[in-house]
């Protein structure tokens, strides 16, 4: 499948709840945001059908969110159904990693292919601060239980704002060096709340890495997965770097990917108010061929780029992140 710019679109992202046991002050305001009813997200049931009707149609590619997709209950055997579809090739998840340390070995046993998990500081006091209540080291139980587990390749995503230290870098590189995970450094994107600050640049990062004496980054190949970052690599290293610029040096012209959010919507793009409700056709007994033609009329509505950067750009978003799943 090809949209109006040539790009292949394989790719679905499905966020499964709006429910999250984090509320990040960059994400979500304390207070969290308006739930949804129960009956305004989607079943598991209804998650299946879609991803089997898009997985006929080319779609090879699944990453559920959330909120944190953890937390809603069925999440095991909802993984056990995807992967018995037997057409998606990349099963995968992104998750704030806290209730993962107890999961991880069933995940992988339903199918889960691997794991993104969210870590943007390695300081107690203050992940305990951005999450507005996290404990650290349930997060690093997490990772240590996925790469146990083999949901490799573990990726670290660490957002881009203020409280991002060197000492969090230090940490990162010699992490690099005894395990086989990609820390990827994600610039911060202005769509979700606005309490922290934007940290160092990407340049900044790299400088930094290459200022520990562990040798200096050379580019690799992407490793496995769907997303845009750029991949480096320290001698010696297990691990890796990996770098995602969606504003400075946006990856628009390559983006394969679809979102499905928790409420039912198709959105073409991340950073764009288009939305083709889904749920309202599932729901009305429309044919598989009706659904399919929604995800392909999705694909044709995905713009060629988003506005972000651009100095003039008055973009008001309707949904914050926790409400889209990235």
């Amino acid at each position: 499948m090809h949209d109006g710019h040539n790009r292949q679109i394989n790719y679905l992202r499905v966020s499964v709840t709006d429910l999250c046991n984090f509320r990040c002050v960059y994400c979500m305001p304390e207070q969290g945001v308006k739930l949804l009813k129960h009956d305004e997200i989607l079943s598991y049931e209804e998650f299946l059908r879609v991803i089997s009707i898009v997985g006929q149609q080319g779609v090879s590619r699944v990453r559920l969110t959330g909120g944190e997709p953890l937390v809603r209950r069925g999440i095991v055997e909802f993984i056990r159904n995807i992967a018995g579809l037997k057409l998606i090739t990349d099963l995968s998840m992104t998750t704030n990693g806290s209730l993962l340390a107890g999961m991880a070995v069933q995940l992988k046993e339903a199918g889960l292919t691997r794991v993104n998990i969210s870590l943007d500081t390695i300081n107690p006091k203050q992940f305990c601060s951005i999450t507005r209540g996290g404990n650290l080291n349930d997060t690093l139980q997490g990772i240590e239980a996925a790469l146990q587990a083999g949901l490799t390749p573990v990726k670290l995503n660490v957002v881009l704002t203020n409280i991002v230290t060197e000492q969090d870098i230090a940490y990162f590189v010699d992490l690099v060096h005894r395990e086989p995970v990609s820390v990827r450094f994600i610039e911060y994107m202005p769509i979700g709340e606005n309490q922290v600050g934007r940290g160092p640049s990407i340049d900044e990062i790299k400088t930094t890495i290459n200022s520990f004496g562990r040798g200096s980054l050379k580019p690799t190949l992407d490793i496995r997965g769907n997303g845009p970052a750029k991949y480096f690599y320290l001698p010696q290293a297990k691990g890796s770097f990996g770098f995602i610029t969606p504003i400075s040096e946006h990856f628009c012209s390559v983006c394969n990917r679809i979102r499905l959010t928790a409420d039912g919507k198709f959105k073409p793009c991340l950073l764009s108010n288009q939305e083709i409700d889904i749920k309202a056709a599932l729901r009305s007994g429309a044919t598989d061929d009706e659904i399919a033609r929604l995800f392909y009329n999705t694909i044709a509505e995905k713009p060629q780029g988003h506005t972000l950067a651009s100095s003039d750009s008055q973009t008001t978003f309707f949904r914050k992140m926790s409400q889209i799943g990235g």
